[in-house]
């Protein structure tokens, strides 16, 4: 038979050879579990990222309202203050152009917002700007641009002199149509924000458009 020598040897050798495989295996089941978990992670940090990008998307692109460049929010709608004069009604068309209009008023809080607004960009008492304000159909039936009547208790006509006045000019001459458009502005400061003024309709001056501000991705021009 072989001897003890021998045998106990061979045991040895296989009971180190069956650890090192039990080791390599452990090994082996580690390093696949650390990949899986790895892959794991990435996929669940890929996951995170989209659903980060998608919220951003959602509250930047869907539902935070903005404007074009060149205008202003406030209160869910943009406004473009011109720099140019025109007549109201070519300033009307210049609106329109735009993707709005002359600008309507439907509250003491926007009236305030664009008073100081136009008080801002005034270089002095007569740089007015147009609203969307006109009894040009009717003398003394005041109707915004979109055909609805003005609310008397959110006219803000200033009162020197008392507006709206209609003024013809010297016995009529000057103005026989007499004026039936309307602008706003009072460089000093407005009293009780009242600084809206029936002028002629084919004189010059700025004017402020309006419109529903955007959701979603705006084109920059």
């Amino acid at each position: 038979g072989e001897a003890p020598d021998r045998r106990s040897k061979v045991t040895a050798e296989r009971v180190a050879l069956l650890v090192l495989s039990a080791l390599l295996a452990a090994a082996l089941i580690v390093i696949y579990r650390l990949s899986f978990e790895n892959v794991h992670t990435k996929k669940s940090l890929q996951t995170l990222k989209d659903e980060h990008e998608a919220l951003r998307k959602n509250l930047t692109d869907d539902t935070c309202p903005k404007c074009e460049e060149g205008w202003e929010l406030h209160g869910g709608k943009c406004y473009y203050f011109s720099t140019s004069k025109s007549t109201w009604y070519q300033s009307r068309d210049y609106c329109r152009c735009k993707g709005g209009d002359l600008v309507k008023i439907d509250s003491r809080e926007e009236q305030f917002f664009l008073e100081v607004r136009v008080r801002q960009k005034m270089n002095n008492d007569h740089d007015v700007f147009w609203i969307g304000l006109t009894d040009s159909k009717e003398e003394g039936k005041w109707l915004w641009v979109d055909d609805s009547p003005l609310n008397t208790s959110l006219a803000f006509w200033g009162d020197t002199p008392k507006q709206p006045d209609n003024w013809t000019g010297n016995n009529g001459e000057n103005l026989p149509e007499g004026e039936d458009c309307v602008v706003m502005g009072k460089k000093s400061g407005a009293d009780d924000l009242k600084c809206w003024v029936d002028v002629f309709c084919k004189r010059n001056y700025k004017s402020i458009c309006e419109k529903s501000a955007e959701t979603g991705r705006v084109t920059r021009v």
